[in-house]
């Protein structure tokens, strides 16, 4: 079995930490000769670096080199997975972009409606850049990318590099929520089978069987709506903003009984109740930085001060976990099935071919092969086209500067409608990104 070189861009986030755990863990199906940390953030990147050079030693004794770099050329040349999770503008950033909206009174969220539309075009420059990048020293190696929003990104990459086979972005939404499915059903996430359609944070599960073929779905239902939903994932089990969104799921699965839903789909059908309990001095993005980003950072503080990771709070999650399974599905031609993004082609004959969905598929050593899903019911079908319309005329605002087409985007968005707000949340936003932003008509 090949040992990988794997790069980790973006190594300065606060998930770089579950990942590596997730390495280690999965380091008998997936052995890598030698890991690098590549990062525009120097400092931000040090601090997990030098933690996970302790965590390395005890933990993964076998693993021939890890360094740290801001190098282009030294982390990319010779690579076979660049795992990327980069986010432009930082958490600061999003704390604007949710209080930005807020304060029009819509939803303030890092992925969906206005921040999500910030964030993405933010995204979009440093993403084609950065594979421009991997492209130039490793023609060869597998791009994953995490960066959100995944399916702005995923539609402006698909744009700039349409024939990159080698380039999947990909989500862990999904699997996280069928963590919470395997609790409920008493057995192992990885022994589910979903069926699953839609565009990223916007989907829906329609089957959920076992592997050897039994259909839970409909017990699954009346378990979430009789006892309840909860998150159960290691990073966001005891999250109090994790679990009103899980319990939320109860309620859009009462209202539409059809197919289990994506947890982000509250902010789209019931946008007035989000904007309602969010408070613009402590938003989601303020929550992360006291909360997770605080506790990461005091954990790489105290392995570094100790110089040891034995008595560190350090954990395995599905963030990292999902994005090393895949590869190695990848890498060994292993055919595992995934719920990844990729173009429609017909996959959803009821929708544009040029659409980016996210759909069920078995990762190989040639790509993904996708299931076919088959036309999907009117209301879906609704709800999917005004979204994707949104996302295509984001990314068509950056490429042709058009803040018209940035408020034709957010009156498509059921978490704004209103043109007037519209209006006056694209100037704000213009503002607030001037040297992120390019420069719109």
């Amino acid at each position: 079995m090949k040992k990988q070189r794997l790069v980790v861009a973006g190594s300065g986030s606060t998930y770089t930490m579950g990942m590596m755990m997730s390495l280690i863990e999965e380091k008998d199906r997936f052995p890598l000769k030698e890991i690098v940390f590549y990062d525009i953030d120097e400092q931000r990147q040090e601090r997990n670096a030098k933690a996970t050079e302790i965590l390395l030693k005890e933990r993964y004794p076998e693993l021939e080199s890890f360094s740290y770099t801001t190098d282009k050329a030294k982390a990319f040349e010779g690579a076979d997975f660049v795992f990327v999770q980069i986010r432009t503008g930082g958490l600061a950033m999003r704390e604007q972009d949710e209080q930005i909206a807020l304060r029009h009174g819509v939803v303030g969220q890092e992925t969906c409606g206005p921040g999500g539309m910030a964030y993405g075009i933010r995204s979009i420059k440093d993403m084609i850049q950065l594979v421009k990048d991997i492209r130039k020293y490793s023609g060869d190696a597998w791009i994953l990318n995490y960066t959100n929003p995944a399916a702005i990104v995923a539609v402006a990459l698909e744009r700039e590099f349409p024939n990159d086979q080698k380039l999947l972005n990909i989500c862990d939404m999904p699997i996280a929520i069928m963590i919470s499915y395997a609790k409920l059903l008493e057995v192992n996430v990885w022994e589910l089978v979903p069926e699953y359609f839609g565009l990223n944070h916007f989907g829906w599960f329609t089957k959920i069987y076992d592997k050897e073929g039994n259909d839970h779905t409909e017990r699954l239902k009346n378990l979430i709506i009789e006892t309840g939903f909860t998150p159960e994932d290691t990073e966001i089990a005891n999250d109090v903003s994790w679990q009103k969104t899980f319990e939320q799921a109860r309620k859009m699965l009462i209202d539409f009984p059809e197919f289990l839903p994506n947890t982000y789909l509250q902010y789209y059908l019931y946008p007035n109740q989000m904007v309602e309990k969010e408070d613009p001095d402590h938003t989601r993005a303020r929550q992360v930085i006291d909360g997770r980003q605080k506790r990461v950072h005091d954990t790489c503080d105290k392995i570094i001060e100790e110089g040891t990771a034995e008595n560190a709070d350090l954990h395995v999650d599905i963030h990292g976990v999902f994005m090393v399974r895949a590869a190695e599905s990848l890498a060994y031609n292993l055919a595992e099935r995934f719920i990844v993004i990729v173009k429609n082609n017909g996959i959803i004959p009821n929708l544009p071919k040029e659409a980016m969905v996210e759909v069920p598929s078995l990762l190989t050593s040639q790509g993904p092969k996708p299931f076919a899903v088959g036309e999907i019911p009117l209301f879906y079908k609704g709800l999917i086209e005004g979204q994707l319309a949104y996302e295509q005329l984001v990314v068509d605002s950056y490429f042709e500067k058009s803040r018209q087409k940035l408020i034709q985007a957010l009156t498509l968005n059921r978490t704004v409608v209103n043109v007037d707000k519209a209006k006056a949340v694209v100037d704000d936003m213009l503002e607030a990104n001037k040297g992120y932003w390019p420069e719109f008509k």
